[in-house]
């Protein structure tokens, strides 16, 4: 999922009906992402996958395609709504190797070592506890299992996050970052996504780096309205600004926005990081043994 944690106005109704609307824009655009974690997965007829904070189906459906009939995908989310539109998709392919369940990361109660591989889209930074999720998918995994998951770089190469906050930073003081709450840069520095790993028993194996635009729109409009219904409390800060000021930022937006124009589409979006992390057994202690690899934290290692 490239969207945030809702804010606590809207209900998950709304924002399930929210997401909904962008779906077909964002999965398009970001299909490129779920195929190659799915290649670094290194998935083949038969394997089974876990694919955690499914939302609506990226790239859980992609992976059921791949392990085809002998094979079989699990997908969770939090919110069974999002689900929803996943299931429709699944019936609408005839795909009958998937499976939809809701629950929380950090508490799914699966069999131990029933899982082949394991991926996580732009979901890991915004759990309150990455830590139990993994520890969770680790138990699912299978002994030397893959976990492949995507998490974005820093607020410099995520222009879809970072321009509005630095066109609003003009018009009104804003809260700074915080890098170690859940949020889009939690996980910016790979390396603090290996510690992570590390101490939920994998050792990273690989990581890249790949852009990838998450929406488009024909001007600085529709990008407003699509920052509007995303933005969250960045949006809720805007509001309290007077309508004059308001429409400076919008023309703000606009202004910034055309450099990222490919033809008649402005496209917003930024450098996620892929990382390859395995499973490793557990030590004469009973925890998970690890040693740390430098050379894993380069791009493209």
């Amino acid at each position: 999922m490239t969207t945030p944690v809702p804010p606590p106005r809207n209900t998950w109704a709304e924002r399930v009906a929210l997401v909904r609307r962008f779906h077909e824009m964002e999965s398009r655009l970001t299909a490129p992402v779920s195929e190659r974690m799915l290649d670094l997965a290194l998935l083949r007829p038969g394997m089974r996958v876990l694919d955690v904070a499914s939302g609506m189906g990226e790239p859980s459906l992609r992976a059921a395609q791949r392990v085809g009939p002998s094979g079989f995908v699990l997908g969770t989310d939090l919110v069974d709504g999002m689900l929803d539109v996943a299931r429709e998709q699944a019936r609408a392919q005839a795909l009958s190797n998937i499976e939809f369940r809701a629950g929380d990361a950090e508490t799914l109660e699966l069999p131990e070592q029933s899982f082949d591989a394991a991926t996580v889209r732009w979901a890991l930074m915004y759990m309150p506890r990455p830590e139990r999720a993994l520890e969770r998918i680790w138990r699912a995994l299978r002994p030397s299992g893959l976990l492949v998951c995507a998490c974005w770089a820093g607020p410099e190469q995520v222009e879809y996050a970072s321009l509005p906050r630095r066109t609003l930073a003009r018009f009104r003081a804003l809260p700074p970052i915080e890098p170690d709450a859940p949020g889009v840069f939690r996980f910016s520095d790979p390396e603090q996504l290996h510690a992570v790993l590390m101490r939920s028993g994998f050792a990273m194996d690989h990581v890249e780096a790949m852009r990838v635009p998450v929406m488009e729109a024909a001007d600085g409009a529709g990008v407003m309205r699509w920052i509007r219904e995303f933005a969250g409390s960045l949006a809720r800060l805007a509001a309290e600004l007077p309508p004059e000021v308001q429409r400076a930022w919008e023309e703000e937006v606009a202004r910034e926005c055309e450099p990222h124009r490919t033809g008649d589409k402005v496209m917003l979006g930024g450098v996620t990081w892929l990382v390859v992390a395995r499973k490793t057994v557990p030590g004469p202690s009973g925890r998970p043994e690890v040693t740390p690899d430098p050379s894993a934290l380069k791009p493209g290692a």
